[in-house]
């Protein structure tokens, strides 16, 4: 098909940045630093363990009627979950966690994979998402942008009995302390304490520039790789979404949506085959310059002084970046 001809052309034009660059420059992947020359093992293993969701077919229809593949649309979709999967590993298993292919995985990174597997009951699955978006003005099989694709996770969150995971989306680059600090963000609970207000995952929806990446951003937003928060990017090209994680000189690394793998079936009680849910080639990069300029940045922050610290940091960035910066009661990104 022609559909099927145009995703090749992607996968093909992208192959050639697959090999790590022979650098003396650092390699940052979500707040952690590798030197290629002397952690290439360690940087691979960091890599391969993030999940990787991509299009997948032959899943049960969409509402009963719908597709019953997401090839073509749901990249944007199979991004906010790679990003959302990410905060969850990291409130669950922590950052240091890492995957091994021969099994033996903790029960928390099973029940992180049954959350995003391609069925209706599943809490993150694609079909969940494409029917929250509708709600979101998106019928089923139509192109999400980064903001609708975050307004749907904090939507999703709030029915995610067994993760108590927080999902606040800032809105026009600013985010409100006190509305953060305030009230857990959607989880109106019976009694607000404070440990319900966290783990929080922070989706910052942004525009740095009109049809192009604009310079002034970019190392702003090679920085926030570099935060101990970081959980990634949202982003890509026009109708090509990738979910970045890291970068090295003037490229950034992501993992790519764009590949379609069957649905995976789950027995009852037992583990998933989760070999197609990590990438196991070398990263994928591409120059920052070539960045859509619509992304939306995400951090976890697992308690309080996790999120303060946080604002700290970006506190930096701005005065490394611009001369103008008032923090009493925002954060204004960028």
């Amino acid at each position: 098909s022609v559909l099927a001809k145009y995703e090749n052309q992607i996968n093909v034009f992208s192959e050639f940045l697959e090999d790590l660059p022979d650098t003396d420059e650092p390699v940052w992947v979500l707040g952690e630093c590798y030197n290629v020359k002397t952690e290439k093992t360690e940087l691979l293993s960091d890599v391969h363990s993030r999940l990787w969701f991509t299009y997948r077919k032959k899943f049960s229809p969409i509402g009963g009627t719908g597709p019953s593949s997401d090839t073509g649309w749901g990249c944007m979709l199979r991004c906010g979950q790679m990003i959302l999967a990410q905060a969850l590993v990291c409130s669950q298993l922590g950052r240091a966690w890492r995957w091994r292919a021969e099994g033996g995985q903790p029960e928390e990174y099973h029940r992180i994979l049954h959350c995003f597997l391609d069925r209706k009951d599943s809490c993150y699955s694609v079909h969940q998402m494409a029917q929250m978006g509708v709600g979101e003005g998106k019928s089923v099989g139509e192109w999400y942008g980064p903001n609708t694709v975050a307004q749907v996770l904090k939507k999703l969150a709030l029915f995610d009995d067994w993760n108590s995971l927080a999902v606040y989306v800032s809105m026009d680059n600013t985010v409100v302390i006190e509305d953060i600090k305030a009230v857990s963000p959607g989880k109106q609970r019976e009694q607000i304490a404070a440990q319900t207000l966290w783990p929080l995952l922070l989706v910052i929806p942004l525009r740095l520039g009109i049809n192009h990446i604009n310079p002034v951003y970019i190392q702003a937003l090679k920085e926030c790789f570099k935060m101990p928060q970081s959980c990634g990017v949202l982003g890509g090209k026009p109708n090509l979404a990738y979910y970045f994680i890291g970068f090295v000189g003037e490229e950034l690394i992501y993992l790519d949506p764009h590949t379609t793998q069957s649905a995976v079936e789950s027995e009852a009680g037992s583990g998933v085959d989760d070999q197609s849910y990590h990438c196991l080639r070398s990263p994928r990069r591409m120059k920052i310059t070539n960045l859509d300029p619509s992304v939306a940045l995400g951090f976890f922050c697992k308690s309080e002084d996790d999120f303060d610290s946080w604002c700290y940091l970006v506190q930096q960035v701005r005065v490394i970046h611009s001369s103008h910066m008032s923090m009493q009661r925002e954060v204004t990104l960028l």
